[in-house]
């Protein structure tokens, strides 16, 4: 049984991080091991209030105690990240745990929309950059892409230049650079999806769906939780694109016509079936 060690905060209540990482990971077969990093009672978007408690002193109790009973992992997954401190302690836990075959695999969750989220300074891109220079695959949306490669924000791109900016995502040092969240048109029609590239072979892949001009929290999570549990299953990055952008898509048709008793992400669960159709299927 293949297995995923993911680190990333938990929330009591909301669709995010570990909320979403722990079953999604676990549907596709896959046994999903967790490192909270700090455990909100609920995620911070759209809601006020809320309970933050920060885990950082038990992250590396948990890697020692992992370390003595010789805990193996086929995949590192990390998500969001709250200090600079834990982006170390996450390029510890690579170095402790990540063989040859072990599958290192980060989301640099920290920004979106043009801007970082609440809480972190300019540093802490350059900081991110670093640990996604010693990972295999990397995952970050147009904003992340951007500010860790210290340029301005675009909105309004072409093709040609998602494909160079995954070429710089790479020479940071990661062997695939996934780009999500991408827009583009074809055949008269908007489209959302992501464009990767591996660094090794030249070679660029995506897969795009019809976009769907709403937005949820938690989905970028899902995408990355879809995308990882299908590369560790063994799946080209083509097919693992298409079964998270898939999913991905589905689990936000389920939710948007029930928004206003929603608003707080997917209904990632009710389209755990559809997930396990896309697998058997890829």
């Amino acid at each position: 049984m293949k297995r995923i060690a993911t680190v990333q905060d938990i929330s009591c209540f909301g669709k995010c991080s570990l909320t979403v990482a722990l079953p999604i990971v676990s549907a596709m077969g896959v046994e999903c091991a967790v490192v909270p990093t700090a455990v909100l009672s609920t995620h911070t978007g759209g809601f006020s209030g809320y309970t933050f408690r920060d885990l950082s002193e038990d992250i590396p109790k948990i890697s020692e105690h992992w370390k003595s009973i010789d805990l193996k992992f086929d995949a590192l997954y990390t998500g969001y990240l709250g200090s600079a401190e834990q982006i170390d302690m996450m390029k510890d836990l690579f170095a402790t745990f990540g063989r040859s075959d072990t599958l290192k695999f980060v989301d640099p969750a920290m920004a979106d929309n043009g801007k970082l989220y609440a809480g972190f300074g300019d540093e802490f891109p350059k900081k991110m950059r670093e640990l996604c220079s010693v990972a295999d695959i990397i995952v970050p949306n147009m904003t992340e892409a951007t500010l860790m490669l210290g340029e301005d924000f675009c909105s309004d791109y072409s093709m040609d230049y998602v494909k160079q900016l995954l070429k710089r995502l790479c020479s940071m040092g990661c062997r695939q650079a996934v780009l999500t969240g991408v827009i583009t048109e074809r055949d008269g029609k908007k489209m959302h999806g992501a464009v990767a590239y591996n660094a090794e072979s030249g070679e660029y892949c995506e897969y795009f769906a019809e976009h769907i001009p709403f937005s949820f929290h938690g989905t970028g999570d899902v995408f990355s939780s879809a995308l990882c549990g299908a590369m560790v299953l063994g799946k080209s990055m083509e097919k693992s694109l298409e079964i998270a952008v898939e999913y991905t898509v589905d689990c936000i048709k389920h939710t948007f016509p029930d928004y206003e008793n929603h608003p707080y992400g997917v209904k990632f669960e009710e389209c755990i079936p559809y997930l396990c159709k896309l697998i058997g299927e890829n």
